[in-house]
């Protein structure tokens, strides 16, 4: 399982909700971070955030089981291990 946490703060929020639109992903809560995850790989483009560089490259606050394979500023692929 590929998986993903954002801290839930304001700047963030278009992050999950961008990956919210993929219907292998799923999104809950743990403590005050989004936990994004997937059977397979997590692809979020950027441009569809609407997040600014600072953000975009600052949001990821852990993996578990999985790996950054792409992160630009076109898009992140995180993808299992």
């Amino acid at each position: 399982m590929t998986t993903m946490f954002l801290l839930d703060v304001p700047e963030n929020t278009s992050i999950a909700a961008v990956a919210d639109k993929d219907a292998a992903v799923t999104i809950d809560r743990v403590g005050p971070y989004f936990r994004i995850s997937s059977e397979s790989a997590i692809v979020i483009d950027r441009r569809s955030t609407g997040c600014r560089h600072a953000v975009w490259y600052s949001c990821i606050a852990g993996l578990l089981n999985s790996r950054i394979t792409q992160w630009d500023k076109d898009a992140m692929r995180i993808e299992p291990r």
